[in-house]
């Protein structure tokens, strides 16, 4: 599958913007639209068609008790999946509980579409559930108003290298900044590439490897209080050292245009000896080998860990025939979706201990490393400042952060420069 945009961004704010007074106008409501009296629950498809049908089976075992409405599936596909929803939210067809865009929670809370979840975080808290969460994961949907989602797997994005091509090469894992460059020029005797990625049409892995390592050093493009901040000294070095990297030939110069297959089958050929992708590369490219390995994270020249996450959530819309039927099911659907990885056919990772810790997730030994040491260091694109807010999918899935991840991967412009004009454009899309 390829999905490292479809999963967790939401289109542009052009369609946003369209739809928006549309949404606001349909108002708040606790009834009606929504398969009379059935709870509609719409879900997009994170994995392949194993996925499908564990999902199927699960949705089908919800018994609700207490007169609550029982609960119909459908899932989105992710070709236009926001105007999907967005047309349906209008049309008052839509779902009580969905998934869908990692920020799709944000806009729709904004035009009063959606539920806020606060009484099913107090309900975790009281049966336990809450602390079984990795930390900070559920707090990351809190706004002002109320928890807009709850979420139920993360998605990272986090260094991989080939373990074959660096002995080849006669270079160690990178630990650092340094160590990376120098296991990169060592890569390049050998004809491999040491920062593997690519920004072509529809590929946001550019720009996310990009923000990880702007992250990764302490940097981020927005300031605590979500205003646009891209030009800091932090950002400036981090940036200043992916345009080194593609001067020194450690980038592939092919790279800016090259969409997920590309870069998957620079993967699979063994021109790529390390690079920052999805947790996925395995099934991405078909090899499951343990030459392909993730190491630690490395450390910045600030002394900093970190990379960017982004978070699938469920939300609920106040536009259902019961707030509690939509609760009462959200609840139970994350007590029971452990399944998913039981049965192995879920490429995302857990945000629940108890699921990570399950024998059959315990055998996917780079997820396991991913979970325990990467995820304590993400952050959301938001960072520096705590709290993701609606405008982060117009940023995400516009054409400022890939048109700044082409200039960066060419080496030509200068940090700063290059960081400005992303600033400039963010600007235009964050009110």
């Amino acid at each position: 599958m390829n999905r490292d945009v479809s999963r967790r961004s939401v289109l542009g704010l052009g369609l946003a913007a369209a739809v928006a007074p549309l949404v606001a106008a349909c108002g708040s409501s606790s009834g009606g639209g929504n398969g009379g009296g059935e709870l509609k629950f719409w879900d997009m498809p994170w994995g392949a068609d194993a996925y499908l049908a564990a999902e199927k089976s699960l949705v089908a075992d919800y018994a609700p008790s207490g007169g609550l409405p029982k609960v119909s599936f459908q899932q989105i596909q992710w070709e236009n999946f926001y105007q999907t929803f967005a047309s349906a939210v209008v049309a008052r067809t839509g779902p009580a509980v969905s998934s869908g865009g990692g920020f799709q929670a944000f806009q729709f809370a904004d035009q009063g579409a959606i539920a806020y979840a606060d009484d099913v975080v107090a309900e975790l808290k009281k049966n336990g559930m809450y602390d079984d969460f990795l930390p900070g994961y559920v707090e990351s949907f809190k706004t002002a108003k109320g928890y807009v989602a709850i979420p139920w797997s993360i998605d990272m994005r986090v260094f991989w290298y080939r373990k074959s091509l660096l002995d080849q090469a006669g270079v160690g894992v990178p630990t650092d900044w340094d160590s990376l460059r120098a296991a990169g020029l060592g890569l390049k005797k050998i004809g491999v590439y040491g920062f593997g990625t690519g920004a072509g049409a529809g590929n946001a892995i550019g720009n996310q490897s990009i923000i990880s390592m702007i992250i990764n050093n302490g940097g981020g493009l927005f300031d605590p209080d979500g205003k646009p901040n891209c030009v800091t000294d932090e950002n400036v070095e981090a940036v200043d050292f992916i345009v080194g990297l593609a001067k020194d030939g450690i980038v592939d110069p092919s790279s800016v245009s090259y969409t997920t297959a590309n870069m998957q089958a620079q993967w699979k050929n063994k021109k790529f000896g390390i690079g920052i992708y999805t947790p996925g590369l395995r099934t991405d490219t078909g090899d499951t080998s343990e030459d392909l390995q993730v190491p630690s994270p490395l450390t910045s020249p600030s002394g900093k860990k970190g990379t960017v996450v982004y978070i699938p959530n469920l939300m609920m819309y106040s536009n259902t025939p019961s707030q509690k039927g939509s609760e009462a099911f959200l609840i139970w659907y994350l007590q029971n979706m452990k399944a998913y990885w039981t049965k192995e056919v879920m490429p995302l990772l857990p945000v629940l201990k108890t699921i990570i810790a399950t024998p059959e997730f315990q055998k996917n030994t780079m997820g396991v490393k991913i979970t325990n040491e990467w995820a304590p260091i993400a952050k959301t694109l938001a960072a520096q400042s705590t709290a993701q807010f609606s405008a982060l999918a117009a940023v995400d899935g516009g054409s400022a952060i890939n048109l700044f991840a082409q200039t960066v991967l060419a080496g030509k412009t200068p940090a700063r420069t290059a960081l400005q004009s992303l600033e400039k454009g963010i600007r235009e899309v964050v009110k």
